[in-house]
């Protein structure tokens, strides 16, 4: 039996900190996994970009309140639990995903959280486990499940590789020109097909 195990920013929703630099001004802000690939100085600098300029986890969370799902996610998202199960796998975190994973309809969400203190400042983040979209993947094959995993950046790479079917949804050139055997859809449309065809031969 096949689950579909899927990045969140640039899969179903945009990607939140580019949309947290467009209302704050702070153009640093707006770089993602997909132009870093080391996802610990990523944070780091987004942690010392918060606290330089004095923005606190409600300043981030007013700023996703107002970002609504990708066109047509919706709809993908429906009809992919019409097929089979759906696992949100992001390096995001519980405190940013939870009011957009309400919006997708709950699909099981697998995240990191973070450390705020009494003013709200973020001072750190606490990974569930490092390389943890990888493992998700390894754990989901021990319990005898094969996977479908669907990412855009440079840290899904590795759960895309380690999947029976790794996909890279709408990935930006330089991710897709580093990666040329991973397969690339770029439309929901397209991703339903491949994922039927995927799953309907295995039955």
């Amino acid at each position: 039996m096949y689950l579909v195990c899927s990045d969140l920013e640039g899969v179903f929703v945009p990607e939140i900190w580019v949309s947290v630099s467009q209302h704050t001004g702070i153009d640093e802000l707006k770089l993602t996994t997909r132009e870093i690939s080391d996802y610990n100085v990523l944070m780091k600098r987004r942690l010392e970009l918060l606290q330089k300029y004095g923005l606190t986890l409600r300043d981030v969370q007013n700023v996703i309140s107002l970002l609504k799902p990708l066109p047509g996610a919706l709809e993908f998202i429906d009809w992919l639990r019409t097929k089979t199960q759906l696992i949100v796998v992001t390096d995001s975190f519980t405190e940013f995903a939870e009011p957009l994973i309400r919006q997708l309809g709950r699909p099981t969400l697998l995240c990191h959280h973070l450390t705020t203190d009494k003013e709200g400042i973020i001072r750190d983040y606490n990974l569930r486990q490092e390389d943890a979209k990888r493992h998700v993947v390894d754990a989901l094959h021990s319990l005898m499940y094969k996977v479908i995993a669907i990412g855009d950046s440079y840290n899904d790479i590795s759960m895309l590789r380690r999947a029976d079917h790794g996909i890279l949804y709408n990935p930006p050139q330089n991710v897709a020109d580093e990666h040329p055997d991973l397969e690339v859809i770029k439309t929901y449309q397209s991703l339903r097909r491949v994922i039927s065809q995927i799953i309907d031969d295995d039955e």
